[in-house]
């Protein structure tokens, strides 16, 4: 069973492109999907696997999909506007240096908040234009901390770990 923990959004579904099932998909993350073993969608909040047999470029950031075991029109609207997740292994596999690393990537990241904090990072939320780290620390309290990349120090991939250096007047709101 594929868990929360182990995936990462790289996009989004958006309508059936034709009526031979093929699926139009807009894509947020610099990633190569022939590279992957699957796709995987929220389905009734069971994370479900689906195979791609076929990718076609739209435009820079929207492809055409085609998925095995959807062959219409009606198939593929199951599909339209749910996330499209990755195993999070895939993505770190096809990661270069210069690519910049999705927010929703670091969840369940242990952090180092200026040295004298630590936790982990629990949830994103994304529901503002300003997107915040939700940090359980290890006190068991929980902090909001922006998602910018002026407060990253460091990441270490491989090891879900992150340094983050914060303002002290954001960790006492």
């Amino acid at each position: 069973m594929i868990t929360r923990d182990e995936i990462t959004c790289i996009g989004k579904f958006n309508k059936p492109h034709g009526i031979n099932g093929e699926i139009s998909a807009v894509v947020s993350s610099p990633i190569d999907l022939s590279e992957c073993k699957c796709i995987i969608c929220d389905i009734d909040g069971i994370f479900v696997p689906f195979f791609i047999t076929n990718i076609r470029e739209k435009s820079t950031d929207t492809l055409l999909l085609t998925i095995e075991g959807i062959n219409d029109e009606t198939g593929a609207s199951l599909l339209v506007n749910n996330d499209m997740y990755i195993l999070k292994k895939d993505y770190q596999d096809s990661l270069d240096d210069d690519d910049e690393i999705p927010v929703d990537f670091l969840r369940n990241f242990k952090v180092s908040i200026n040295g004298a904090h630590s936790g982990e990072i629990v949830d994103i939320d994304d529901s503002t234009a300003n997107v915040l780290f939700v940090i359980s620390l290890d006190n068991g309290s929980t902090i909001l901390i922006p998602a910018v990349n002026e407060f990253i120090t460091a990441i270490d991939v491989e090891k879900h770990t992150m340094s983050l250096e914060v303002p002290v007047e954001l960790l006492d709101l």
